[in-house]
């Protein structure tokens, strides 16, 4: 990384906080064997916090550690709570920005998911750049006004003029992730446009503020506060409209648009943010030490535990307690990592309906806002056991 100032202000106003070395560089990347996902490569956190713009950063990311390729696999919509939330999102954006018959640009689209839904809601024709993305056998089918790009976006994708530029949890993976924003406002500007932008990223007050420490990873390079979001998007020549907290507190959602003179952002307020900085290591070493309490009193009860979320919370988790073994398996919704293992701690990952043979004792869940999906499943599969958020 840049070590001559902040990623996004260039100041040297930096101060790191907390450090965590040798975790897993990819949360979303399964093994197919137990041994090559123990043997997974690791990089390390060493989080920075600019007391000038308030942006929080791993000075110690590594962008020739990382790969995005049809290998990553994040998908979250085989959730029915997350789908509701997303299509529920789409209707609201449709409704808000009038987008029957425009066009739609998703920057990160994953498998499609979401851009094949908005586009199929609002009759919208839409482009969506990833290289992650594959169509496969077995997936919904592709609304047919929408065209995918297996690529990363950048200023030379050009020729599709956007009424509505979204992107959803890409912005923190980026090494500069200004320069995606000026690549977006370079386009508008030059073909005389105002598309909509808008952004959906982690909230690293869900992690400061709550305790969210499990969102800690190595792909998220960057951790967005409100106010650090809203300026760096002024910085980059956009009029913000919006900037909200939603999904429980643990995500970001901006709107903006670009502008033709940009305006310089105004001086951040760190104050209240920098307090949770100060406060943050300690805070995560006390509830690590609960939890390693919890489950060295688990292991010596004999208690068989699962953990349901084979995502990046699910990961952070098992990983920093690999010597106590927390769980013997990991549960998730989607297909796809069924079968495959987890990096680092090298746990097997199961469909729901495993549970019934393995009849655990205890359901560590891995994100509070499933908690009640979670239990349903389970009640139907008429497994007895209890269940701790972690």
């Amino acid at each position: 990384m840049n070590q001559s100032g902040c990623i996004i202000c260039r100041t040297r106003a930096l101060v790191e906080f907390f450090a965590l070395d040798a975790v897993p560089v990819h949360c979303n990347i399964q093994w197919e064997t137990r041994e090559a996902a123990c043997a997974a490569p690791v990089g390390d956190l060493h989080l920075v916090f600019c007391t000038e713009c308030g942006h929080i950063y791993n000075q110690a990311f590594d962008p020739a550690l990382v790969e995005y390729s049809q290998k990553y696999e994040n998908s979250l919509h085989f959730s029915p709570f997350f789908e509701a939330y997303a299509q529920e999102l789409a209707r609201a954006l449709v409704g808000r920005h009038g987008l029957a018959g425009k066009q739609i640009l998703e920057i990160g689209c994953g498998k499609g998911e979401f851009l094949n839904f908005i586009c199929g809601l609002a009759g919208s024709r839409g482009v969506g750049f990833d290289p992650s993305y594959v169509a496969e056998s077995g997936d919904r089918e592709s609304h047919c006004a929408v065209r995918f790009v297996p690529e990363f976006y950048s200023r030379h994708h050009q020729d599709f003029e956007p009424d509505l530029v979204i992107c959803r949890q890409v912005l923190e993976h980026l090494p500069a992730p200004l320069e995606l924003l000026g690549d977006i406002r370079e386009a508008a500007i030059e073909k005389e446009a105002r598309p909509v932008v808008f952004f959906e990223v982690p909230n690293v007050l869900f992690t400061l503020r709550d305790g969210g420490i499990w969102d800690l990873i190595y792909e998220h390079i960057s951790y967005f506060s409100p106010a650090s979001l809203r300026g760096m998007f002024q910085q980059a020549g956009f009029d913000v409209s919006s900037v909200e907290e939603v999904y429980g507190g643990q995500f970001l959602q901006i709107e903006a648009r670009p502008q033709a003179e940009p305006a310089p952002p105004p001086k951040a307020d760190n104050h209240r943010l920098a307090g949770l900085v100060n406060a943050f290591a300690t805070t995560f070493h006390e509830r690590v030490e609960r939890w390693r309490s919890r489950l060295e009193v688990l292991r010596r009860e004999g208690k068989r535990a699962v953990l349901w979320g084979a995502g990046s919370k699910g990961v952070t988790f098992l990983n920093t307690f690999r010597d106590l073994c927390p769980a013997d398996y990991a549960v998730d919704l989607n297909p796809r990592k069924h079968g495959r293992f987890l990096p680092g701690c090298g746990v097997e990952i199961v469909a729901p309906e495993s549970v019934r043979d393995l009849k655990p004792d205890l359901i560590l869940i891995a994100n509070p806002l499933y908690q009640n999906e979670i239990r349903g499943a389970v009640a139907e599969l008429g497994v007895a056991a209890e269940f701790e958020v972690i």
